[in-house]
């Protein structure tokens, strides 16, 4: 696998990215990189990060200076097994960023969760849904996605625009063959977004899912964004999608309704990769969240279910 680091890799202009990722040769990870400068989200990190624990072989051109700097402190050499010889001067990160952590067990999963709450910089009932729904989507990775490396989480804090930015990847069994096994699937694409509807879920095929797998995690996260104007997107296989930061705040159970993008043909991913930017400034809006995003769950779930009772049975 070859992967470029642009000058600039963020969730509004990924696609450029994924677009020169060759996957051809997993087990050799070739890493090249701007001369200039590196400004990656967290997300990109991950998916370097998660490749370099799959490779056998890592090979990587040097940095330049300042890129080096920010790489190694994310923690990025320590996940593709290259030395360096940078000294960094340790700061506390907590509220400002999460280095690449690899998150394998239940309680790998509640440390990262104790230290992203600092990181919203939001009172513990308006951090609650992020941090309830950050938590859900690891442990899916842990408990479905057969990933033998588990999950690959970063975050980091941007004070000027408020922002938080999250990336967790996984190398795993991928969005569409466990969405496959208790759904009809056309493609990739389909399975992204049966992925994103309220209430779909691999573990069944029962509306809602079951009490311990709703299918809410990435409808929620995905509303989280919507609600806030914010990018997010998920790729798994060969698809893409991408939701766009639009001026409503009308929340979808169909992903397709929302403003988006989709790609079809890109480089394969072996797992799935979920990338967020959330705004976490504290108005009456954000706190009503999660009531609004619950009742557009039940509402079309309900739908949903409604809908498939009205169709012709035959005796």
């Amino acid at each position: 696998m070859r992967i470029h680091l642009s000058n600039s890799a963020f969730l509004g202009n990924i696609d450029a990215f994924v677009q020169r990722i060759n996957t051809s040769q997993p087990e050799l990870l070739e890493i090249t990189a701007n001369k200039r400068w590196i400004s990656l989200h967290p997300v990109v990190l991950a998916m370097v990060a998660a490749q370099g624990l799959v490779a056998r072989d890592v090979r990587c051109e040097e940095f330049e200076a300042k890129s080096r700097h920010y790489l190694e402190r994310m923690g990025l050499f320590r996940f593709l097994r290259i030395s360096s010889d940078i000294k960094i001067i340790e700061h506390e990160p907590a509220g400002r960023f999460i280095p690449l952590r690899q998150v394998q067990t239940n309680e790998e999963l509640s440390a990262f969760i104790t230290e992203i709450v600092p990181l919203l910089h939001l009172d513990p009932v308006q951090a609650e849904p992020i941090r309830y729904v950050v938590s859900e989507l690891v442990r899916n990775v842990l408990e479905h996605a057969h990933a033998q490396h588990g999950a690959i989480v970063c975050a980091q804090y941007y004070k000027k625009s408020n922002t938080i930015r999250i990336g967790i990847v996984d190398t795993g069994a991928g969005i569409r063959k466990t969405i496959s096994a208790a759904h009809d699937v056309k493609d990739d694409l389909d399975a992204l977004r049966l992925a994103l509807t309220p209430g779909i879920t691999g573990t069944t095929a029962r509306e809602g899912g079951t009490e311990y797998n709703a299918g809410a995690g990435l409808f929620f996260i995905k509303s989280i964004a919507q609600a806030n104007k914010n990018f997010f997107v998920l790729y798994s296989g060969r698809a893409l999608y991408k939701l766009l930061k639009s001026s409503g705040a009308r929340l979808h159970g169909d992903p397709y309704r929302d403003r988006h993008s989709t790609m079809e043909n890109c480089p394969p991913w072996q797992g799935t990769i979920v990338g967020v930017d959330l705004s976490l400034a504290p108005t009456q809006e954000f706190t009503t969240l999660l009531d609004r995003i619950r009742e557009e769950y039940t509402k079309n779930v309900r739908e949903r279910k409604r809908s498939r009772n009205k169709e012709a049975r035959f005796v």
